[in-house]
């Protein structure tokens, strides 16, 4: 079965743009390239992936874009964009003249919980409903009531909660989130990608039976028709290679019909982001 991996990330590392990567990262200090995916791409049969932004900078999307032309599997970009920028509709109107733009994000984690919520946040976000692009929600479970309001103030805007809002699966903590996640999926325009769970768990000692739950819980809450396949590689190098998170998927979601399977691992993904999947 073809796969999308709608969620993986590239970067050429800087100690000062990449911060975030710190002395507990070091697997992933160094950096990471259209080069090194393209085999791990083929090995598995991911016929498309989707390129989500690491930096919070302007250069950041002409990067993307850049790597995009080195790895022709790349059919969509979730590059960066200022939200607050007096010329943003400028500025989008600029990135519909590049066809893998399919969208934006902002990391929201490592903002105050209430930073989705904010009236200016969310008329930016409105800007990129108006020009066609869709919106990444990057968050841990106290800012789930932020994106809660969010996407209740912007009913026709496409969101995809990335990582599953990040729940604290190490610490063994679930409804809360659970009940939050609920909440989210009622609106039927918010999406859920089954990706970043094995660094929520913990790194060295994590099985597939203690992510099952969650897995679980979002597959009850949004249906196969709005979970996407993600890897979040390299970063889930942390905790599990690009296989071994294949595999996790994959024998979690073998129990469903095979038209559910293709929704998860392809289809959805091409629909949500308008993915161009012909060969060049």
């Amino acid at each position: 079965m073809n796969k999308i991996d709608a969620h993986h990330h590239l970067w050429h590392y800087d100690a000062l743009r990449h911060a975030w990567i710190d002395d507990s990262m070091q697997v992933i200090r160094r950096s990471f390239e259209a080069p090194d995916l393209a085999p791990l791409l083929q090995q598995h049969q991911v016929a498309g992936t989707v390129l989500v932004q690491a930096d919070q900078q302007p250069a950041e999307n002409d990067y993307l874009l850049l790597q995009a032309a080195l790895l022709p599997a790349v059919k969509g970009i979730v590059g960066w964009i200022d939200l607050l920028a007096p010329d943003l509709a400028q500025q989008l109107a600029r990135w519909q003249q590049q066809p893998l733009m399919k969208g934006f994000r902002h990391i929201a984690q490592a903002e105050p919980d209430d930073f989705l919520a904010r009236p200016a946040i969310i008329r930016g976000i409105r800007q990129l409903g108006q020009h066609g692009f869709t919106y990444d929600i990057l968050i841990k479970p106290p800012q789930l009531p932020a994106a809660l309001q969010l996407v209740q103030a912007l009913p026709q805007q496409r969101f995809v909660i990335d990582h599953g809002a990040k729940p604290y699966i190490a610490a063994g903590e679930h409804q809360a989130w659970a009940t939050a996640m609920r909440q989210l999926a009622s609106y039927p325009q918010v999406y859920c990608k089954l990706s970043g769970l094995v660094t929520e768990a913990h790194w060295q000692h994590w099985t597939p039976q203690q992510l099952a739950p969650y897995l679980d819980t979002l597959l009850e809450l949004f249906g196969p028709q709005r979970l996407l396949f993600g890897t979040d590689w390299p970063v889930c190098l942390l905790a599990a290679s690009y296989q071994q998170v294949v595999q996790l998927v994959a024998q979690w979601c073998a129990p469903l019909s095979p038209a559910e399977q293709q929704l998860i691992w392809h289809d959805v993904a091409v629909s949500f982001y308008q993915l161009n999947m012909q060969t060049p």
